[in-house]
C-alpha cells in the first residue's frame, strides 16, 4: 500500500516533502481555485468538502504516493506551520496494473513566485529517487500539457525523452527508463536529502503520541 510515506519527510536544500494531510487541504483548495492551475493540471474545481474527501482517498490509495512540497528554508526555521510554507505537490501513480515498476510522476509548483527557481527540479529528483529506492520503480512517465513548455523542458533536462503526443488531450508523454547509470546519477543528485519521521518533527521534544 502507498501509505508507505505517511510518516516520511524528505528534506532537501530548497524543498521539503511531507505527507499530504488534512491540515494541508484548505491551502491546497485555495490554489485549485486558480483557472491557470486547473488548466495546467487538467482538473475541475472541487468544493472544500470534496477536497477533504480527495485527500483521504489519496492517503488510502494503494496506487498513489503524494507529498506536499514545502519551502525548506521557511519550514526549517520552524517559524511557520506547514500550510504557510506550501509551494506545491508531487505525486507518483502506479498506472499499470501489469507493471508495478512503472510510475507516472506529476508535479505542481502552485505558487508562481517559486517557479523557475529550481524548486520543481529538486522536487522531481527527490520523488524519483524515493520511487526508485522505496517503491521499486524503474520507469517513469510524465504527461504534460503541450502548452506547458517550462515543465516539458525541465523533464527533458532530467533525461526524460518525448515518446508520444496526444493531440486530443493536447498532451505530451515523456519517459525515462532508469538504467544503472541513471540510477547512480539520480542517487548522486539526491544524496543531500535527509529522510526523517514526520511524527517526530511535528511533536514538541519529549512528547510521543500514545
Amino acid at each position: 500500500a502507498m501509505k508507505i510515506n505517511q510518516n516520511t519527510v524528505l528534506q532537501g536544500q530548497r524543498v521539503t516533502l511531507v505527507p499530504y494531510t488534512a491540515a494541508h487541504v484548505p491551502r491546497y483548495h485555495e490554489w485549485m481555485q486558480s483557472e491557470e492551475l486547473q488548466r495546467l493540471t487538467a482538473s475541475e474545481p472541487l468544493s472544500l468538502e470534496q477536497e477533504y474527501e480527495m485527500q483521504r482517498s489519496w492517503r488510502d490509495d494503494a496506487d498513489k504516493c503524494t507529498f506536499i512540497v514545502l519551502d525548506t528554508e521557511r519550514w526549517s526555521r520552524q517559524a511557520c506551520a506547514d500550510e504557510d510554507c506550501m509551494v506545491g505537490d508531487v505525486n507518483l501513480f502506479l498506472t499499470d496494473t501489469e507493471d508495478p515498476t512503472l510510475g507516472e510522476i506529476e508535479i505542481m509548483i502552485a505558487d508562481p513566485s517559486y517557479r523557475g527557481r529550481g524548486f520543481g527540479k529538486e522536487t522531481t529528483l527527490m520523488m524519483m529517487s524515493y520511487g526508485v529506492r522505496n517503491l521499486g520503480i524503474t520507469k517513469f512517465e510524465a504527461k504534460i500539457g503541450q502548452e506547458n513548455e517550462a515543465s516539458i523542458c525541465m523533464f527533458k533536462k532530467l533525461h526524460f525523452k518525448e515518446v508520444a503526443v496526444n493531440s486530443v488531450f493536447q498532451e505530451v508523454t515523456l519517459r525515462l527508463d532508469v538504467s544503472d547509470q541513471e540510477r547512480r546519477w539520480l542517487l548522486e543528485q539526491t544524496n543531500h536529502v535527509e529522510e526523517k519521521s514526520y511524527v517526530e518533527l511535528k511533536l514538541p521534544a519529549g512528547v510521543l503520541e500514545t
